[in-house]
């Protein structure tokens, strides 16, 4: 199959050797499991459970809320030991609203009906299987995917795109995923093909996984599925990155993959929403990898969904050497941690300690406008230019050129000579037009709220003259009416 040429990217060292001949182990369940109620894109999850209660593996301990965001379930069995706010895997070190489950050991599922022939299910059955198992998008979206399936089918999606690029450096989870369990993502593929209708559908892996390229094409034999080796670069793991690569399509500006008729998942969401619909089993783990320089023992870890990180770095030997920087993620678009103490949610697809070798240098000097920051921007963006103009206060003119199309994949940072952290410029603007638009509303809101105190108020004024007109007109009747009667006796 011919490729199309792709706009930017970058060749980062891809260290990927430290993890990617180990096969998956799973982790030993940890006493106690801090699962958040917020891990998708969305509205957070309603909590259904009271402390004290005993609850099974797989038993539905948050609701979804609203159109888009997806429920929440129990990873082991065991007793709710607390709900309340824990420590989220975020630079603030700010924390969200969590359920803490104290494992019993027994770890008992909760009784689930398996589907014989899943592909006799209607396409909502499948839909609505993905959205109760409380599926998002495990390549680091978190979209919920039965939003994404049902909103597909609306639209008439005729392209179904499984990436299996997986370009982050060091992260091995997907690639030990389909050279382990071909079959299952195949067969979740083709339950998303009919689910959405699509008439074409291709998985994309970079060319640097030949077991997984090998092992995918085999048991995609005699199918619908279009097993194609894609370049390995960075940030092919970006979804217009791999239709562009696949099919020579844009996305437009501000749109939707689905405004050109195309849908992208991730390999191991196509694995969970296997287990969904035929099994069905909820999302309550996920695969990923724990690597870096200061891992004593990297590997790529079956992983209960609430587990801290502290637990993965424990079970993988500890560390060799004190860690320069623990990620969550990779480190490209990775979150920096300053504790292990936070859980992996259901969009971990890695945790990292790096050397400060690693890391390297990151003493910023002054720009030499050189343009490689251009030259690597995938989305066509001028970095420079964006920098410039946030660092003189004017957001608004980087918002018009295109701040806002800004992916944050870090290319224009990674190719810099002077080390200018562009990325953290862009991240920073963005968080105070976030900040912008929230005080509008705010405004607005209180604009609102003013209002209707004023038209409350008149509405009382107006109503108390009414009624005092009405008691007027009342007295005066009465008054008419005795006089009436006076003149009548008279």
């Amino acid at each position: 199959m011919n490729l199309f040429k792709l706009r930017g990217g970058v060749h980062p060292q891809g260290r990927k050797e430290l993890a990617e001949k180990h096969a998956i182990r799973q982790l030993p369940m940890p006493e106690r499991l801090f699962v958040p109620l917020q891990q998708h894109v969305g509205a957070p999850a309603q909590p259904l459970v009271r402390v004290g209660d005993q609850v099974l593996k797989g038993q539905l301990i948050g609701a979804g809320q609203g159109f888009i965001s997806a429920p929440v379930h129990a990873p082991t069995s065991g007793r709710i030991a607390a709900i309340g706010d824990f420590s989220a895997a975020h630079p603030s070190g700010l924390s969200s609203p969590t359920v803490t489950i104290e494992a019993d050991g027994l770890d008992n599922w909760l009784p689930t009906r398996s589907v014989d022939d899943p592909f006799a299910l209607s396409p909502e059955e499948i839909a609505n299987a993905v959205g109760a198992a409380g599926i998002v998008g495990l390549g680091g979206a978190t979209f919920p995917s039965a939003v994404k399936l049902s909103l597909s089918r609306k639209n008439n999606v005729h392209t179904l795109i499984i990436n299996g690029g997986e370009c982050e450096p060091y992260i091995t989870c997907d690639d030990r995923l389909m050279q382990e369990r071909a079959a299952e993502i195949i067969e979740g593929v083709r339950l998303i093909r009919y689910a959405v209708g699509a008439t074409r559908v291709m998985v994309g892996i970079e060319d640097n996984k030949p077991v997984a390229l090998r092992e995918m094409q085999a048991a995609a034999a005699g199918t619908e599925v279009k097993i194609v080796a894609v370049p390995a670069m960075y940030p092919m793991g970006w979804d217009k990155q791999m239709i562009r690569a696949l099919t020579g399509c844009e996305v437009p500006a501000d749109g939707r993959t689905a405004d050109i008729g195309m849908l992208v998942h991730n390999v191991a969401t196509a694995f969970a929403v296997r287990d969904a619909v035929r099994f069905g089993r909820p999302l309550v783990s996920r695969v990923l990898t724990v690597s870096g320089g200061a891992i004593a023992t990297p590997a790529n870890l079956q992983v209960p969904i609430g587990a801290l990180v502290e637990d993965l770095f424990s079970f993988c030997g500890g560390f060799s050497q004190k860690p320069a920087r623990m990620v969550l993620g990779g480190p490209m678009m990775g979150v920096e941690l300053f504790t292990a103490a936070v859980p992996v949610v259901k969009g971990t697809s890695g945790v990292l300690a790096l050397t400060q070798q690693e890391i390297g240098s990151t003493q910023a000097a002054p720009c030499i406008r050189c343009s490689n920051c251009v030259r690597a921007c995938p989305v066509g963006l001028l970095p420079l230019e964006l920098a410039a103009h946030i660092r003189s206060g004017d957001s608004g003119a980087a918002v018009s050129r295109g701040l806002k199309d800004c992916i944050a994949c870090g290319c224009c940072s990674f190719v810099c000579p002077s080390h200018i952290p562009l990325v953290h410029y862009f991240n920073f603007a963005k968080g105070e037009l976030m900040e912008q638009e929230r005080g509008k509303l705010k405004q607005s809101a209180t604009k609102i709220l003013a209002e209707e105190r004023l038209a409350r108020i008149e509405r009382i004024e107006r109503e108390r003259l009414e009624a005092a007109a009405k008691r007027k007109a009342a007295r005066e009747a009465k008054k008419r009416a005795e006089q009436m009667s006076k003149m009548e006796v008279a």
